[in-house]
């Protein structure tokens, strides 16, 4: 039998990564020693599903309507699912809800070469959302794509904001940081206690209706101040390809 390939190195001390430090570094040790993931993961903390081997999916079924069907979460080796399961443990509501959407939506029109708006959006709330707790000037300034506002102007206001990663691609691209790595930060201002109240609120406030809006502002998260080094020069900033000016309606 093949060893479990092996996760790259996730240097735990980046400031996005706060949030997934605890259980991530339990399971990443145990993946290092030689454990399958889905063992791992199974191993941390108690999560809403139970994490199996990817050849646990039969062939032809969804994989959103398979762990509504079973609580069992197919899982390849590899920092995407990694991710994944973790963030069934930290959000396990937003995650079940998710979930929930996910195959009421293949239940009601199937598997079709097009997705809807709605499972659009919750692909991208799945694998790329961020959630904002900032005061009233950050959020103006980030619906309206004014970046210099955001990110100096406003500056000292990111003290008394919170940026929350959700989406497990997202911090999966994040292992190798570039400037034009962007998070979806859905529209809400959500409450920042703990974790799990952050998540049983999110679960709350989604639904297919608000998805179907598309609820998403999108935010270069590398800009986010003392999140990276560069961006202390302002220079960072003026890259029109990464920080892009808002469409002309």
């Amino acid at each position: 039998m093949a060893s479990p390939a092996p996760l790259p190195p996730i240097d735990w001390e980046r400031p996005w990564l706060q949030a997934w430090r605890e259980p991530g570094q339990r399971a990443a040790c145990a993946v290092t020693a030689g454990v399958a993931l889905h063992q791992a993961l199974n191993a941390v903390q108690p999560a809403p599903v139970c994490f199996a081997p990817q050849c646990t999916l039969p062939s032809g079924e969804a994989y959103e309507s398979f762990i509504a069907r079973t609580r069992l979460c197919p899982t390849r080796e590899g920092a995407h699912d990694f991710f994944n399961g973790l963030c069934w443990m930290r959000f396990p509501d937003t995650k079940r809800k998710l979930n929930q959407l996910q195959a009421a939506e293949i239940d009601a029109a199937g598997i079709a070469p097009v997705r809807g708006p709605v499972r659009d959006a919750l692909t991208v709330f799945d694998e790329n959302a961020a959630f904002l707790s900032a005061p009233q000037l950050l959020w103006d300034a980030l619906l309206a794509r004014d970046w210099g506002s955001l990110f100096i102007t406003h500056r000292a206001l990111w003290q008394q904001a919170r940026l929350v990663l959700f989406g497990h691609a997202l911090l999966e691209k994040l292992l190798t940081p570039r400037k034009a790595i962007t998070a979806h930060v859905y529209l809400a201002q959500p409450p920042m206690g703990t974790l799990a109240e952050l998540d049983a609120w999110v679960a709350a406030d989604l639904s297919a209706a608000r998805l179907a809006a598309k609820p998403f502002v999108p935010l270069p998260v590398l800009g986010v101040p003392g999140w990276w080094p560069e961006n202390e020069n302002f220079s960072f900033y003026d890259d029109s390809l990464v920080f892009r000016p808002p469409r002309l309606s």
